[in-house]
């Protein structure tokens, strides 16, 4: 018998909860405004009002945001983009090379994602002469939130499903199939903003956003790991076969995350060599 009918014959549907939603928030004089675009609009919204509630406490040119805000979408949405069409179906769009340019039928890729930012306020800081890592600090914070955001959005749309279980808690995505899965969306979405909070008091209470890197650090730490975790529920995202034991979220993951181990270990360095000198 396979595996998956056992959930099926053990446990009636009516067992969970069942997910349909029409992914169309609106639709008015032939145009349509989807969840997903409503939703991550309003990732980018709050993003902005965290960052400037930032500028504002510190005493920076909020006039500045707008090219910041600029900088950052254009760097997640072609990061996100072309690390979706080499690393999760590469083979698909080495065949049809204008496809990669079809944004609107889905494929964005969160590792791409945040790389794209990371050189796009490369870019910024560099024509504005602001810190780097200060700025890659504070941008963590609104980050985390934006990721909220995005996975909500997952969830809406039914994209990026756990493995069946038999779990309390699980969701029948009907767009899918009929077996109750782990709702991964959920698990990240949950996971990032519990990382917002996180982050956010520490910057508020703590002294940690005066060691450079300590905060982007840490948020690279903490988001990686979540991902590496919630990967185990979820179902496998690349097109091809992927024989490693880690699926391809996770391999994408474990550079961030040295990177992240790096930038904290460099900070608590500097840290204690401050003190010394005082």
């Amino acid at each position: 018998m396979h595996p998956l009918q056992l959930v099926d014959n053990e446990y009636k549907l009516l067992d969970f909860f069942i997910w349909d939603i029409d992914p169309v928030l609106i639709s008015f004089a032939g145009l349509s405004i989807h969840w997903y675009g409503a939703l991550f609009a309003s990732a980018i919204l709050c993003g902005f009002q965290v960052m400037k509630w930032i500028y504002v406490r510190e005493n920076q040119n909020v006039q500045s945001l707008d090219n910041l805000l600029v900088y950052a979408v254009v760097g997640i949405i072609v990061g996100a983009r072309l690390a979706h069409c080499l690393f999760y179906d590469p083979q698909y769009y080495f065949a049809n090379p204008l496809k990669v340019f079809a944004i609107w039928e889905g494929g964005l890729a969160s590792h791409g994602g945040g790389l794209g930012v990371i050189l796009a306020v490369y870019f910024y800081q560099k024509k504005f002469e602001i810190s780097y890592l200060w700025l890659l600090d504070r941008l963590a914070i609104a980050t985390a939130l934006f990721g909220f955001f995005v996975r909500v959005a997952n969830f809406v749309n039914s994209e990026i499903v756990g493995h069946p279980t038999n779990v309390p808690w699980a969701v029948v995505f009907a767009k899918v199939d009929m077996l109750p899965r782990h709702p991964a969306q959920l698990y990240e979405a949950i996971s990032y903003l519990a990382i917002f909070i996180l982050l956010a008091l520490c910057y508020r209470y703590s002294d940690i956003k005066r060691h450079a890197g300590a905060l982007f650090g840490l948020f690279l730490c903490l988001i990686f790991s979540a991902r590496l975790a919630i990967e185990v529920v979820k179902v496998k995202q690349a097109a091809y076969i992927n024989e490693s034991l880690l699926s391809t979220g996770q391999l994408l993951s474990v550079p961030f995350m040295l990177v992240g181990v790096f930038l904290l270990a460099r900070a608590y360095k500097n840290r204690d060599a401050t003190k010394a000198s005082v």
